[in-house]
C-alpha cells in the first residue's frame, strides 16, 4: 500500500484543500478537503493509520492560534466600547483552551485562554489536558486496533453555560469564583468524553445565555462578515465550528441559541426534544425551555453526536419523558437515505407572509421558497397552503379557546369581562362554547406566530440559585452574589447584543416567588394544537425559514418585532417541546439594515438595499422525539443541495 505522503503531515494545516490519494480497501473519499472533514472521515483515516488524535488536534491548535484571536477594536480594553473591524480575520470563539500552562505557552496562548484563573500551577494529573487525552487516545489505539468510542478523538468544544471539571465555567462571566472550575463534567459532558471526544476548549457565549459579548471573553464575531453577529447567545459555538477550529460543539437553546447561530455561520444545529438530554451540571437560563443542542457542519456529524449524549438522566427529572422513546437504529443511520419519497411536509406560510413583515425579510423567504422546491426534487411531498395562507389557523380558531383557557380569555377583556380582581362578572362558558363549535367566531389577532407571550415569575432566579448551590462555591453562593461581586462590560446598547448583563440578574433577583403554572399551561396548549393540526394534514414535519433576518451588524439595534416575527429565529413551537434542526439554505445578495433614526431620536429606521453575502437557514420540524425524522428529511436536503460553504479568509494557515 502506498501514500502520496502521510495524511499526518498534511493535517497540520487542517484548512489546505489538498488532495488524498485513493487509498486500496478505505473507504475515505477522494478528493477530501480537510478544513471540512467529517467524523467517518477521520475514523477511517484513523483506522487506516493515517493520522493520529495528537495530530489532529495540534492541527485545529495551529488553526485556532491563526484565527481565534480579538475580532474587534477595544481600545478601553475588554468591557469598554468597541467599535467592528472590517473582514478582521479572527473570531474570538473560543475563550479558554483546554492546555496545561506549559503548553499553552509554548504553543503562544495568552493567559486569558488558561484552564483556569484559580489554579495557576494546573498540575492536577487527573486533569488531563486535550493533548494528554489524545495522546492517551493514541496509546490504547495503537495497544487495541479498536476505536475508544464512537467519537474517539474528534475535537469538540464545549458553550461555556456548561460545566466541565477540567475547565472554568461562568456562562461567560468575570465572576470571582473561588474555584472557577465546577466540581464534575455535565451529564452530557461525561458522555461525550467515554465516547472518546477530545473537550479541546470552551466556547465563547452572550454571557448568561444572552448577546454577542461576555464580560470574560469578549465580544465574538461572524466569519463570514465579521462586523455581524455569530449568533448571540451560542454564537461562539457556532463560529468556532464554521471557520473550522473544532469538528462540532455543543450549544444551549432557551428560545433560538442554537438556530440561529447555526444560520448565522451556515452550519446545521440541531435543537432537540428538550426531554431528550440532559441539562444537569448547566447554569441555566430557564426551567422549561434549555434544551442541549449539538452543532457541526453536516447533519450526519450532528446525529453522531446525538446518539452519544441523548438519553434518561437521574439527574434531570425532565429525561425520563425520554425513557423508551429513543429510536432502536443509530440517530446516524437516519442521515443515509437520499429520497424523501412518502415524507409529508407542512409548510408553515405564516413565517412567510411578505406582507406582514418588512424589506429585511423578503429575500430569506424567498431562498426558502427555493428549498420548499428542492424538497420536492427530494421527493417529498409538500403540503403548502400557498402565499399569504396558513397552515395552522384553523386548529387555532378551534382549539385556542379551550386548551388556552384563562390565557385565551385575558386577552380579550371585551368579550370575556372580569373585575379589578380578575373575578369574571359575566358567564364566560357559552361564547366559548361557540367558538369551539364555530371558528369563524375567533376574534382577530391569535396565530402560531405568538398565540402568547406569558412571563414566568422566579423562573430565571430559582435555576440559578439552584445551580450554584449545587455547586458549592465558597464565594459565589447566590445571583445576589454575582449581581455584588461580578465585573460587567460597561458598553450596553439596550436592544442590541450588548444589553446590560447586571441589569438582567437584578431583574431575576427582584423575584420573591416561583410560578411557571402559565408557561406549562401555553406548552400544553401549543403542542396540542400543533400536534392536532399535523394529525389532520397527515404531516410528518413542518419547514419555514429558520430566521428572516440574517445577521445583523453588532451593536446594532434590535430588529424591531413585527406581526410575531422577532429580530432571532422563529422559536415559538421549538421553545415549547417541539424539536427542529437547522440546515444551510444559501446565501443572500443584499441586506437592509437596523440603525438608529437621527431624525427621531429613540427611534430607528432601515437602510439599504446593501450589497452583502450571508447565510440563510431553513428550518424543519418534528413530533416531540421523532429526531429520526428529522435527520432523514434535512440529510437528504443537504445532500440535493449542498449550501455548507467554508468563510472565505479562513484557508490554510500561513507559514505551515
Amino acid at each position: 500500500m502506498s501514500y502520496l505522503r502521510p495524511l499526518a503531515v498534511l493535517l497540520e494545516l487542517l484548512g489546505a484543500s489538498l488532495l488524498v490519494a485513493t487509498l486500496a480497501q478505505a473507504d475515505v473519499p477522494a478528493p477530501l478537503q480537510l478544513d471540512e472533514i467529517t467524523i467517518a472521515q477521520v475514523h477511517q483515516a484513523y483506522l487506516n493509520k493515517q493520522l493520529t488524535s495528537e495530530q489532529l488536534v495540534r492541527g485545529y491548535l495551529a488553526r485556532i492560534k491563526a484565527y481565534n484571536g480579538t475580532c474587534v477594536s477595544q481600545p478601553q480594553g475588554l468591557l469598554g466600547v468597541v467599535t467592528t473591524i472590517p473582514n478582521a480575520g479572527q473570531v474570538n470563539a473560543l475563550s479558554t483552551l483546554n492546555l496545561r500552562p506549559r503548553t499553552r505557552k509554548a504553543l503562544g496562548f495568552d493567559d486569558r485562554k488558561a484552564r483556569s484563573m484559580t489554579d495557576a500551577q494546573d498540575s492536577d494529573p487527573a486533569m488531563p489536558d486535550a493533548l494528554e487525552v489524545a495522546a492517551e487516545l493514541d496509546r490504547k489505539f495503537a495497544a487495541t486496533g479498536k476505536l475508544a468510542g464512537p467519537l474517539h478523538g474528534i475535537p469538540i468544544s464545549i458553550k461555556d453555560q456548561y460545566d466541565t471539571f477540567d475547565m472554568r465555567t461562568t456562562s461567560g462571566a468575570d465572576a470571582p469564583y473561588a474555584n472557577d472550575r465546577p466540581p464534575a463534567d455535565s451529564t452530557f459532558v461525561k458522555r461525550l468524553r467515554e465516547a472518546g471526544a477530545i473537550i479541546i476548549a470552551k466556547a465563547n457565549m452572550g454571557e448568561y445565555a444572552g448577546g454577542d459579548r461576555s464580560a470574560f471573553g469578549g465580544t465574538f464575531c461572524n466569519p463570514y462578515d465579521t462586523e455581524r453577529s455569530p449568533g448571540r447567545s451560542s454564537g461562539g459555538s457556532g463560529s468556532s465550528v464554521a471557520a473550522n477550529l473544532v469538528m462540532c460543539s455543543v450549544g444551549e437553546e432557551s428560545g433560538p441559541s442554537v438556530r440561529n447561530p447555526a444560520k448565522n455561520n451556515n452550519i446545521v444545529g440541531l435543537a432537540p426534544t428538550q426531554e431528550l438530554v440532559s441539562r444537569a451540571g448547566m447554569i441555566r437560563a430557564s426551567y422549561m425551555n434549555d434544551r442541549v443542542g449539538p452543532m457541526c457542519r453536516t447533519v450526519e456529524d450532528t446525529a453522531r453526536v446525538l446518539d452519544v449524549i441523548a438519553g434518561y438522566d437521574p439527574k434531570d427529572e425532565l429525561t425520563a419523558f425520554s425513557v423508551g422513546r429513543k429510536p432502536a437504529q443509530p440517530y446516524y443511520s437516519y442521515a443515509q437515505n437520499p429520497s424523501l419519497s412518502g415524507v409529508r411536509i407542512g409548510v408553515v406560510r405564516e413565517y412567510m407572509n411578505k406582507a406582514l413583515f418588512t424589506q429585511a425579510d423578503a429575500q430569506s423567504i424567498d431562498i426558502v421558497e427555493q428549498a420548499i422546491v428542492d424538497l420536492r426534487k427530494a421527493g417529498a411531498t409538500i403540503v403548502d397552503p400557498g402565499p399569504g395562507g396558513a397552515l395552522f389557523q384553523e386548529c387555532i380558531a378551534k382549539y385556542a379557546p379551550s386548551t388556552l383557557s384563562a390565557l385565551f380569555t385575558r386577552q380579550f377583556p371585551q368579550l370575556f369581562p372580569v373585575d379589578a380582581s380578575g373575578k369574571p362578572t359575566a358567564d364566560h362558558m357559552p361564547l366559548l362554547v361557540r367558538m369551539s363549535l364555530d371558528p369563524q367566531l375567533l376574534p382577530a389577532g391569535p396565530s402560531i406566530r405568538g398565540l402568547t407571550q406569558e412571563r414566568t415569575e422566579g423562573e430565571g432566579k430559582f435555576v440559578l440559585d439552584l445551580y450554584l448551590q449545587q455547586r458549592g462555591d465558597a464565594n459565589i453562593r447566590s445571583t445576589a452574589d454575582l449581581i455584588a461581586k461580578s465585573k460587567f462590560f460597561t458598553d450596553v446598547r439596550e436592544e442590541s447584543g450588548f444589553s446590560d448583563k447586571k441589569k438582567g440578574l437584578e431583574n431575576k433577583q427582584a423575584d420573591q416567588t416561583l410560578d411557571l403554572g402559565s408557561r406549562l399551561q401555553n406548552r400544553f396548549a401549543l403542542q396540542q394544537i400543533a400536534l392536532q393540526c399535523m394529525g389532520q394534514l397527515h404531516l410528518d414535519a413542518l419547514t419555514y425559514p429558520t430566521s428572516n433576518i440574517p445577521a445583523a451588524k453588532l451593536g446594532a439595534p434590535t430588529e424591531p418585532t413585527v406581526n410575531g416575527r422577532s429580530s432571532n429565529a422563529w422559536t415559538l413551537l421549538g421553545a415549547n417541546g417541539f424539536p427542529a434542526i437547522t440546515v444551510p439554505a444559501g446565501f443572500t445578495t443584499q441586506v437592509f439594515d437596523r440603525v438608529p433614526d437621527a431624525d427621531a431620536p429613540g427611534k430607528t429606521r432601515l437602510v439599504g438595499p446593501i450589497a452583502a453575502r450571508l447565510p440563510v437557514g431553513v428550518d424543519f420540524m418534528a413530533r416531540p422525539f421523532d429526531e429520526p425524522m428529522l435527520f432523514r428529511i434535512a440529510s437528504a436536503y443537504e445532500r440535493t443541495t449542498h449550501h455548507r460553504t467554508p468563510p472565505v479568509g479562513y484557508g490554510p494557515v500561513k507559514g505551515k
